[in-house]
């Protein structure tokens, strides 16, 4: 592996114009097709195997033309304060209102208030529902705005008027405030960590060219495959947080190896070698938590983990080809200023080096470099080079850790333990109106319907009955819908309405509690344990769905897959670490790591999103229940992102083993060569997080929490003090590995033994000195 990703990188080195113009043909491509490819849509959400989806996919057959998923909005009038809806003046602008919605070409159909019944006990408050031909997604800009229109049409009259419903969910996702603070943060660190602009530019510029092919091929296969916009976010985000960190890495290697007096051309082969060996395996590790996505069997999740997958595969593509190019184009640009003098330098006594073919260097001369006994070119700087590492941040933080591990493993595991306790109350629903901002027309009706109709109106339970068979079908759901409306916590059953065979229908049974209530839950629950005696009464079999039964479908579905989905992506990572390491002790410390900080991350979710603790922090307005598929989500990515830190800390750890050093100080040498650009590398992908929490989606807004979160958790707690703390006692044990199982395995030469052993022609190394590591010497 190191010796072919050597050769791939001096190639690219090389031939650095090709690949430039092949990477820009490519992105030139794609984008003209993402261009000319219809736009993505929100495709259809599906789950099959729970009772939800079997209800909707029956309503679908049974009433042709009517979709179940065919959007819908609530328009909701309050009348002042003292008065009532009903009142001539209110309700002749009521009525204005719903013969103005009523056209438009998607509408197929608007429910008179007065007519439907749809006014409060009290007189209050009166809704209209709009229901259209096409699902949320289809409804154009023009049908929203005829539906406000409407509203503010009714509000001259005094009413109070706001709109809800899946109909005026206009989408969004990320609107591009969250990539720029996310790259501007990126930028400061990367110029901190490196103290140099080209340095700094340069991962930065090869993540947003591999996002930009990432997203055009999504965008162009999105009405092929059915990707949904969605999709496409979660590839950005993650493409664009790994593509920073893979060339991070590779950049880093390459100034360290020039540090060393290696030529531009053989430190970009070494740097591809062995960081790219790295960048390689944590890349796999990523795309094996996403590809695992599948495991949950739902369909929109497991099309969003492919993409998301596919971005990551370019990054790492990237980071071994584009990045390599670029440095033959500017290779002193990514130094340090005063590195780039002292390379100038280097050079010209390189040149009269060869002139002098061996002859002395003349007295009172700055000697660059000496030679070796075996005639390899040797920077003197390079001692200093040592002598300096051996005093930096990050090894003098693993001497600390090593000489007590046990305190901090202790104090590490107590701090992610109690951070996970929160995650014992966990609550899983899918957030609606009612998590949106008090600012938005869609929360506002939401709660005057909550106050004009009861809590549980904004959550009515769907009841499919399937009376095909039956001797009489309306006897049949009048006995099922008298039976549920007599259930405690039912308040009201609306009237049946079958489809044109007369063997199907669908009404609605509203709670007295909240959607979001754990009571509601309950009776969902009860009514589907009653159901057989129910049916058998009956002689008709139902179906209970709606936006609360489902909720509970999609939480059971998901709790149920995680532990599979775990043991297959963990245990796939187990086998590929086995390979990278060596050793068996690594993996599984790994593993049971990574378990730590995504439960840590769980529990500070719950605590802000569901219990409220700092939420107005983060702009959260209402608390909830946490999203079905958060859990799924945070373990998925946290996982592929916490083995990216292990792989290229450790990784680091195992080359200095290799080469002879024991297991104690191997771990200072990991930390000594790669704790800085580790932090640094956590730092961006934080704040390419964070920045997604300022998003108006309260799930994208949880997701980015969520995951930043778990990344300070990992990179900090797990990978900077845990992992070495475990090293360290551990020993020399750490990297035991059974000689059969060592003999199994393939190796795959992460560490770059391999590179260490070619031929000494093909090593030598160019004189030039490093910054702030050049000492002057007199012969």
């Amino acid at each position: 592996m190191a010796t072919f990703l050597y050769r791939l990188g001096r190639m690219a080195f090389r031939r650095r114009g090709y690949v430039a113009l092949m990477w820009v043909a490519l992105l030139a491509a794609v984008g003209l097709s993402a261009l000319q490819a219809p736009a993505a849509s929100d495709e259809e959400f599906s789950m099959p195997g729970i009772e939800s989806q079997k209800a909707f996919d029956l309503l679908e057959q049974r009433f042709p033309g009517a979709a179940a998923d065919g959007a819908t909005a609530r328009v909701v009038f309050v009348a002042p304060d003292g008065q009532k809806v009903t009142a001539t003046d209110n309700r002749q602008a009521i009525e204005e209102a719903v013969d103005s919605l009523a056209d438009g070409s998607q509408v197929a159909g608007v429910a008179d208030p007065f007519e439907s019944q749809a006014v409060s006990k009290d007189g209050s408050t009166a809704y209209a529902t709009v229901s259209y031909k096409v699902a949320s997604d289809q409804v154009t800009d023009a049908s929203r705005t005829a539906v406000e229109k409407a509203a503010d049409q009714a509000r001259e009259a005094g009413l109070t008027v706001e709109a809800g419903g899946s109909a005026m969910d206009s989408g969004g996702g990320p609107g591009g405030v969250a990539e720029i603070i996310g790259i501007s943060v990126a930028a400061l660190v990367l110029l901190f960590t490196f103290g140099s602009l080209a340095a700094a530019g340069l991962p930065l510029l090869t993540a947003i060219l591999g996002v930009g092919v990432s997203l055009f091929s999504i965008l162009a296969l999105s009405d092929a495959l059915g990707l949904s916009t969605s999709t496409g976010t979660l590839a950005m985000m993650l493409g664009l947080a790994v593509g920073i960190d893979y060339a991070l890495f590779v950049v880093s290697r390459y100034r360290e190896e020039r540090a060393k007096g290696r030529t531009p051309e053989e430190a970009t082969g070494l740097a591809v070698g062995t960081a790219g060996s790295a960048v390689v395996f944590a890349g796999l590790t990523v795309v094996i938590a996403l590809v695992g996505l599948s495991v949950v069997g739902i369909p929109m999740l497991t099309k969003m983990g492919l993409a998301a997958a596919g971005a990551v595969v370019v990054a790492v593509l990237v980071a071994l080809t584009v990045v390599p190019a670029f440095l033959g184009f500017w290779p002193n640009a990514v130094l340090t200023r005063r590195a780039r003098k002292q390379s100038k330098e280097g050079e010209t006594a390189e040149v009269r080096r060869r002139a002098a073919r061996g002859r002395r260097l003349l007295p009172g001369r700055k000697a660059l470099a000496r030679k070796s006994t075996e005639g390899e070119v040797v920077p003197l700087n390079s001692l200093s080079a040592e002598k300096r590492d051996r005093d930096n941040m990050g090894t003098r933080w693993a001497r600390f850790v090593l000489r007590r591990p046990l305190p901090v493993l202790i104090l590490g595991v107590v701090c992610l333990g109690a951070l996970a306790i929160p995650m014992t109350s966990l609550q899983l629903g899918m957030p609606g109106d009612e998590a949106k901002p008090t600012s938005t027309t869609e929360r506002r009706a939401y709660d005057d319907l909550a106050e004009g109709f009861g809590p549980g109106f904004n959550g009515p339970l769907t009841i499919v009955v399937d009376a095909q068979g039956s001797a009489d079908a309306k006897a049949a759901v009048a006995t099922i819908s008298e039976k549920i409306g007599d259930t405690e916590g039912i308040v009201s059953v609306s009237q049946a309405r079958f489809n044109e065979a007369g063997d199907t229908a669908v009404f609605m049974a509203t709670p007295s509690t909240s959607p979001t209530d754990e009571k509601t839950k309950t009776l969902v629950k009860t009514i589907r344990g009653e159901r057989p005696a129910i049916e058998s009464e009956a002689d008709a079999s139902f179906e209970v769905t709606g936006t609360t039964a489902l909720n509970i479908d999609i939480a059971t579905k998901v709790q149920s897959a995680l532990v599979p989905y775990l043991i297959v992506v963990v245990g796939l990572a187990i086998v590929l670490l086995l390979v990278v390491f060596r050793s068996v002790l690594v993996p599984i410390k790994a593993a049971l790591g990574f378990l730590l900080s995504v439960l840590a991350a769980l529990g500070v979710v719950v605590l802000v999103f569901q219990q409220g603790h700092g939420a107005s922090l983060f702009g959260v307005e209402q608390t909830g229940p946490i999203m079905s598929l958060m859990p799924i989500f945070l373990v998925g990515i946290v996982f592929g992102l916490a083995m990216d830190y292990e792989v290229f800390l450790v990784a680091r750890m195992r080359e200095s083993y290799v080469h002879g050093e024991s297991a104690r100080q191997a771990v200072v040498s990991g930390f000594r060569h790669s704790a800085r650009v580790v932090v640094a590398a956590a730092l961006i992908m934080i704040a390419v997080f964070a920045g997604f929490i300022g998003e108006h989606d309260s799930m994208i807004k949880m997701i980015g929490f969520g995951l930043a979160s778990a990344v300070l958790f990992d990179a900090f707690v797990v990978r900077m003090a845990i992992v070495p703390a475990v090293l360290a006692l551990l020993g020399e044990k750490a990297w035991w590995m059974p000689n059969g199982l060592d003999r199994i395995l393939p190796r795959v030469d992460v560490e770059g033994e391999a590179l260490s052993r070619r031929p000494a022609e093909s090593q030598v190394l160019d004189p030039d000195p490093t910054p702030d590591e050049s000492v002057e010497v007199r012969v």
